[in-house]
Formats: structure tokens, C-alpha cells, sequence
């Protein structure tokens, strides 16, 4: 209460625009505090990771992915912290003791596929024609063996599962090793092999002397 002249004036309660207000205006500032910390980036990735909220890798950048991570966890501490008021590294730490979320049912997977851009394709099969054939590509070379790279994307990905819990596991299932797959592809046409067996014969020569 506000005693003022000429009477007592009664104290305006805060409504619950202001109340919404200032807590939203304490999450992003502790957001801020969090961007800024690698220490606290990886741990609190790690935290929401073994409470099911988080599911990618285990980083200290912070990332989109970690960003909704956390609404998401504070979505759930502010519901109940209605009637049962908890702190954000309280409530992450009970739901972990407690398995989880409840919507995580096992681990989680991730699949990475690399992308070559046109430019990067053409690079690529022009260093390995060098490479295997020791001349430049052609436009017909590089064309065919571009398609033939991008047809392979889905066999070359790799994926990664991660485990769930507080304990987290990192399992990684490499792929077709694209590169390998056209140096294959180009070894095995006639030049690759005839090439091939210049060297060998170059080898034999050059371990009896006769290369020089």
C-alpha cells in the first residue's frame, strides 16, 4: 500500500502481460548468457540431449537446432512450474532421472549426405582422370562421370545413431566412399587398364635398370 495526500492510494497489482513480459525477457537473457559460453553450449546440449529434447551431435556452437531445443524443454518447465515451480537445470536434470520426455523411444539417427555442386563434381572427376589416366578430362568424361556421382549420393551417405540417456553412445556407418567408387569406374575402362599396364611394365623396367 502507497500512502499519498488525501488518502491511501492501493499498489497496482502486475498483470499477467508483465508477468509474461519479464519472464520472457529473463529467458532470452539467459539464452544470450548460454550463446555466448562454449563451456555452456556443450553442456547444456549435452543435458537436453539426455532429457530427449535435443537430438542432434553433442557441439559448443550454438545452433538452430539447440535454439529449439531449449524452447521446447522451457515449453515444458513453465507448465508445470505453474503448480510446481522448478529451475530450468532442476527440471532438465528430474527429467533425465525420470528416462526422459516420454516422446524419445530410442536412439536417434542421422543421415549425412554430401552434395556435389557442378563445379565440385567436374573437379573432382577431372583430378581423378589426371590421377588415373594422366590427362585431362573431356566435357563428355565430365558429364558422364558427374551423373555418375550424383546416382550414388543416397549409397555414399553415412549415418549416425545416437544412443539415448544420460550415457550417450556415437555410432557412425560410413557409406560407399564415392571417390573410390569413379576411380574404380575409370580404372577399369580400357585406357584405365591399359594405363595400368604401362606401369606395371614401367615398374618392372625401372627394377631392372632398363628405365634408365
Amino acid at each position: 500500500m502507497v500512502v499519498k495526500k488525501g488518502g491511501i492510494t492501493p499498489k497496482v497489482a502486475v498483470s499477467e502481460e508483465q508477468k509474461k513480459s519479464n519472464t520472457t525477457s529473463e529467458y532470452t537473457e539467459f539464452l544470450s548468457v548460454v550463446a555466448k559460453s562454449p563451456a555452456l553450449i556443450t553442456g547444456y546440449s549435452k543435458l537436453l540431449k539426455a532429457a530427449g529434447y535435443y537430438k542432434g551431435k553433442i557441439t559448443d556452437k550454438y545452433t538452430p537446432a539447440l535454439q529449439r531445443a531449449f524452447s521446447a524443454a522451457e515449453e515444458a518447465r513453465l507448465s508445470i512450474s505453474a503448480v510446481r515451480p522448478m529451475g530450468r537445470d532442476e527440471f532438465l536434470q528430474e527429467t533425465v532421472s525420470l528416462g526422459g520426455t516420454g516422446t524419445d523411444t530410442g536412439p536417434t539417427t542421422v543421415t549425412s549426405v554430401t552434395k556435389y555442386k557442378p563445379e565440385a563434381a567436374q573437379q573432382l572427376v577431372d583430378s581423378i582422370i589426371r590421377d588415373t589416366l594422366g590427362r585431362k578430362a573431356t566435357a563428355a568424361e565430365i558429364k558422364k562421370y558427374s551423373a555418375m556421382l550424383k546416382a550414388v549420393e543416397g549409397k555414399a551417405a553415412s549415418t549416425t545413431t545416437y544412443g539415448k540417456g544420460a550415457k550417450q553412445t556415437q555410432t557412425t556407418m560410413a557409406g560407399l566412399n564415392e571417390q573410390q567408387y569413379l576411380v574404380d569406374k575409370i580404372s577399369g575402362t580400357d585406357e584405365g587398364k591399359a594405363n595400368k599396364v604401362l606401369g606395371f611394365y614401367e615398374t618392372f623396367m625401372n627394377a631392372l635398370g632398363g628405365g634408365r
